[in-house]
């Protein structure tokens, strides 16, 4: 695999619909890096909480996804981004077990330690942007 096999694709989340999307677009990019089921799994689950929470803390956003490849290793890397309010306590927020009690309970903590890499650019008043990717093994 030689870069991305594609431009990146954006999906709005601003509905219910777009999380579902999210998800299926996930997959479809997953079985295309050949990520093992079990990966896929793990990449789809963290998708679905982050574009979750795209949805209803930030109230809506995008995200882009694309086929990466860094070191002659294929990914899959995923930029959920929104104009949201931010997150007031990042700590807080990256802290296991930690729920504002309207998500699927695995918070921003448990997206994270489902992907290979997990990157959170937010500020209270700046919105939020989580970058992950999982790697090919």
């Amino acid at each position: 695999m030689n870069g991305p096999a594609q431009g990146p694709a954006v999906l709005e989340i601003t509905a219910n619909a777009g999380v579902v999307q999210a998800r299926q677009l996930v997959r479809t990019l997953a079985q295309q890096c050949r990520l093992s089921l079990v990966e896929q799994t793990k990449l789809i689950t963290a998708a679905s909480e982050l574009a979750r929470n795209t949805l209803i803390y930030g109230g809506g956003g995008t995200l882009t996804a694309a086929l990466v490849e860094e070191r002659g290793r294929p990914g899959v890397r995923l930029v959920f981004a929104d104009q949201g309010p931010g997150i007031p306590d990042v700590d807080l927020a990256l802290t296991d077990g930690w729920t504002s009690g309207n998500g699927m309970g695995l918070g921003l903590s448990g997206s994270r330690r489902l992907v290979d890499d997990f990157v959170l650019d937010t500020a209270p008043g700046q919105g939020t942007t989580v970058t992950i990717t999982k790697w090919a093994r």
